[in-house]
């Protein structure tokens, strides 16, 4: 797991916000499957865990520093995996991920202010 550390205590708390800050500000997400997981989602903790499957290369390298400059208002730990590593780990079903996007749309309903996400095509 990468740790994109925050630089100081923000105003962004909630899944749904830290989300939206995710697509909103890392533009290469939209080539990537990404979730997240963890205690964040049931309650304010230390860090949000965040998955992203996708592919390697070129655009993982574009990502990885989208995430790393989103990281310096978030405390973020980041995991990255082909589609064939949570294919055989089962990783999104086993740690009960929520996809960005529907955390993202669950904090505009309650704020009706935010566009619409970007949602990845499935591969």
């Amino acid at each position: 797991m990468g740790r994109a550390q925050a630089a100081s205590e923000g105003a962004l708390k909630t899944a749904g916000e830290v989300a939206r800050h995710l697509l909103d500000t890392c533009a290469s997400l939209c080539e990537f499957e990404s979730f997240m997981f963890g205690s964040s989602l049931v309650r304010a903790g230390n860090d949000f865990d965040i998955l992203i499957v996708g592919p390697s290369g070129e655009p993982l390298s574009r990502l990885k520093s989208e995430i790393y400059l989103a990281g310096e208002e978030l405390p973020l730990d980041v995991l990255y995996m082909l589609p064939s590593e949570a294919e055989e780990t089962s990783f999104v079903l086993s740690e009960g991920c929520v996809p960005l996007f529907e955390l993202a749309r669950s904090s505009e309903q309650k704020e009706s202010l935010a566009p619409e996400p970007c949602i990845p095509a499935r591969g």
